[in-house]
């Protein structure tokens, strides 16, 4: 993991072929990209369930998409990141440094991860820097690439969930104006995780992992309407139409709503709000962290993930945090091949966030 903080730099002359695979709890999606010259193009994509046998998944996707290299991410337990003051050092300096610093802030001993930092900023008061530590246990690794070996398949660079999503707003919005002083969230709702963040001028400030996803609205609605969870799965996602949001990015203006009886739709509505309550409170705790800690406060939500498509998410985050929130589309820099499937591209983009800022490295 020697280099999960390289920047993207786009190869000239010769087209280069990259491939994000974003290994999730329910499901693993793939994105092959095409580099070439300033031009990024999407070639293929898919998502599989991975609840299977995961190496026979993996299988599918290397035959689909032709693969042989990689590049993979992890979250959660597996997973440490930690944004620390250092006294002003060189990049060299700041890697002898690491090796007697970084037990202070990383709850494993060195010897059972992989370890990088990188200086975000270096014009702090009292001669200090800003760095983000970020750590990831091996044995997670080991798991993972035993599973993409039985496969056929090489891993080529090793990243966190949440550095990748940041890798793919950066590039897809280097443009974002917000007032001085101010901040904004990148917020991806995962199955069982969910990525809380912020962000100041491209950089990252603060990152969390929230063991809180799509499942736990899943699991509530099982639970009320004593059903299966596949039922509540589509419930979940189409108590309103199809359950997609209705924002350009989801190709949402195009589709038919089938609404079904007032009473039902209500009572779904209101088990999610009721879920959703409990995510809320995670998510501005973390946001009064970082405004003590900072002279600037979150102003933005920026959302993406499979969980973030179920029936009112947005509207009901907006009422529970009092904030401004927008769908991400992680393709909106990247052109869209002729030959793919737009149309089903469009009904499930939320969940290729990760896997660009997998490609894009």
């Amino acid at each position: 993991m020697a280099n999960i903080f390289s920047r993207i730099k786009l190869p000239v002359g010769k087209d280069k072929f990259s491939i994000g695979l974003d290994i999730g709890t329910q499901s693993i999606k793939a994105v092959k990209l095409k580099i070439s010259g300033n031009s990024v193009e999407l070639v293929a994509f898919d998502v599989e369930e991975s609840q299977l046998d995961p190496i026979e998944v993996l299988k599918k996707i290397k035959h689909a998409q032709n693969a042989d290299l990689v590049n993979i991410s992890f979250c959660g337990s597996s997973t440490v990141i930690r944004y620390v003051n250092f006294l002003r050092m060189s990049k060299s300096e700041l890697r002898q440094a690491l090796k007697f610093e970084a037990q202070k802030h990383i709850p494993f001993s060195l010897e059972e991860v992989n370890l990088d930092a990188e200086i975000l900023k270096d014009n702090l008061p009292d001669d200090k820097m800003l760095v983000l530590i970020a750590a990831l246990k091996k044995e997670f690794i080991r798991e993972r690439l035993k599973s993409l070996e039985g496969a056929g398949l090489r891993p080529n660079i090793v990243d966190i969930d949440s550095l990748a999503l940041i890798n793919a707003f950066n590039f897809n919005y280097p443009k974002v104006e917000i007032l001085e002083s101010k901040s904004i969230c990148l917020l991806n709702i995962g199955a069982t995780i969910s990525n809380v963040n912020i962000i100041d001028n491209a950089a990252p400030r603060l990152s969390r992992d929230i063991h809180f996803g799509g499942a736990n609205f899943t699991k509530k609605l099982m639970d009320i309407f004593s059903i299966d969870f596949k039922a509540a799965e589509e419930l979940k996602l189409n108590s309103e139409g199809d359950g997609l949001p209705s924002d350009p990015a989801y190709g949402g203006a195009d589709r038919q709503s089938h609404k079904p009886e007032g009473e039902r739709v209500d009572k779904v509505k209101a088990t999610v709000e009721s879920v959703l309550t409990n995510l809320a409170v995670e998510i501005r705790t973390s946001f009064d962290y970082y405004e003590s800690q900072n002279n600037s406060s979150v102003v933005k939500i920026f959302l993406s993930g499979g969980g973030s498509k179920i029936t009112g998410f947005k509207e009901m985050l907006v009422s529970s945090l009092g904030i401004e929130v927008e769908f991400w589309d992680p393709f909106k820099q990247i052109k869209i091949n002729d030959q793919l499937d737009a149309v089903k591209l469009n009904q499930i983009v939320s969940l290729f966030n990760i896997a660009v800022g997998l490609a894009l490295r």
